[in-house]
């Protein structure tokens, strides 16, 4: 089943950065290679999906005229909106996998560490609803850990290869990274959508 909201509030409630995302070396690590995985510099419109306290956000907003930073959880998007006063172009809402997205189109999609919370069906309606919201030619990233999680419904390695099953139906993959062994690492996967 996907996790429940509270589940949410209470690793936040517990923690004010829950798993380290603003002092850990592996998490800096992972988002240089985020961003450099990009293949574009720059996008006009993008979307964040799970954005917690808003790390990765701060460093998506110097690539992108506009940036759409969206959690399920108050508390997080209260520390993320703190940590990105400075960023004009962030938007930051409170917004639920898998049917509740801001309209697109995005040049823009990035899923970080954010599909494995979610049911194998209602991971399915997610990539639906973010594909619709993918403009043409448009570039979507996930990154997500691969190690089984004990009380995450799928691993980075499942939600990963349920995207890789729509390549070929108006989207390609374009690049492809795993970091790390089978006990602690990632994977990168970065698509396009066709144009039209």
């Amino acid at each position: 089943m996907t996790l429940p909201e509270d589940y949410f509030e209470d690793v936040y409630r517990a923690r004010e950065d829950p798993w380290d995302f603003a002092s850990s070396p592996y998490e800096a690590a992972k988002y240089a290679r985020t961003l450099s995985a990009l293949p574009h510099e720059r996008y006009a419109r993008a979307l964040e999906v799970g954005c917690s306290i808003g790390v990765l956000s701060g460093l998506l907003a110097g690539r992108a005229g506009e940036l759409w930073a969206v959690d399920l959880n108050e508390q997080a998007l209260t520390r993320a909106r703190a940590r990105n006063a400075a960023h004009s172009n962030i938007i930051f809402e409170r917004r639920r996998l898998p049917t509740d997205l801001p309209d697109g189109p995005f040049d823009l999609i990035v899923l970080s560490e954010v599909l494995y919370y979610l049911s194998p069906e209602n991971l399915e309606t997610a990539l639906d609803g973010v594909l619709a919201r993918l403009s043409a030619c448009g570039t979507l990233l996930l990154v997500h850990w691969t190690p089984q999680v004990h009380d995450y419904p799928q691993t980075g390695d499942a939600v990963h290869a349920a995207t890789l099953a729509r390549v070929g139906h108006g989207l390609h993959h374009l690049h492809a990274e795993r970091h790390g062994d089978g006990q602690q690492g990632y994977r990168l996967d970065v698509f396009t959508r066709d144009g039209m």
